[in-house]
């Protein structure tokens, strides 16, 4: 009965948590969020596991994520983007200029006819969040999408780095069994170390 009761406590906090810190998100102004996702993107592109990689899983910024499209005129790397399918998400590879459509949760996202990628063709994951902490744990937005997918055994060993702003980078997140720590974090101020559990 406790260990329910501490799950059903955690489902709160992370929903609260959710809320809280997706409200402090959208209030950034434009520039702010421009200047600090352009900090992130000079990280990432000086960062030892994106300039080792060939192909790259990203995301499209929806609801003032921070902006990665800046890295994706780099024509060093294969860049792949996914579209929502049911519960899964499918990566196809994209190039800045290809035209995408929006999928059904407003997100652009490549045509279905794009070449898909498998996960023996990807070096690296860069993981969207609400949150993530200094064990390296994301809070994501409840669907389960990255959930299902670094907990699938083809995908589980490929590097992953959560990417948040700063402020959404804490000590501590609640965390459920299905919870999978990433390898890497990245904010505006630069990469930071995980601490393994």
């Amino acid at each position: 009965m406790i260990a329910l009761s501490n799950r059903r406590e955690d489902q709160m906090n992370k929903a609260e948590l959710r809320r809280s810190l997706l409200q402090k998100r959208q209030s950034m102004s434009v520039e702010e969020w421009r200047q600090k996702s352009d900090r992130i993107c000079t990280h990432l592109q000086s960062g030892v596991l994106v300039t080792q990689s060939q192909t790259v899983l990203a995301y499209f910024s929806f609801r003032q994520e921070p902006d990665l499209s800046p890295l994706f005129t780099d024509t060093k790397h294969c860049w792949g983007l996914p579209r929502c399918v049911g519960k899964s998400l499918f990566w196809h590879t994209w190039k800045a200029g290809v035209p995408l459509q929006k999928g059904n949760y407003g997100i652009l996202e490549p045509k279905p006819n794009a070449t898909t990628l498998e996960p023996k063709d990807v070096n690296l994951i860069l993981v969207p969040a609400v949150a993530c902490d200094q064990r390296g744990y994301r809070l994501g937005y409840g669907g389960g999408f990255y959930d299902r997918l670094l907990n699938s055994p083809e995908w589980d060993s490929i590097p992953t780095i959560g990417i948040v702003f700063e402020f959404a980078y804490i000590p501590q997140l609640p965390i459920d069994e299905w919870d999978k720590g990433l390898h890497s974090v990245c904010t505006e101020t630069g990469f930071k170390r995980v601490e393994q559990i």
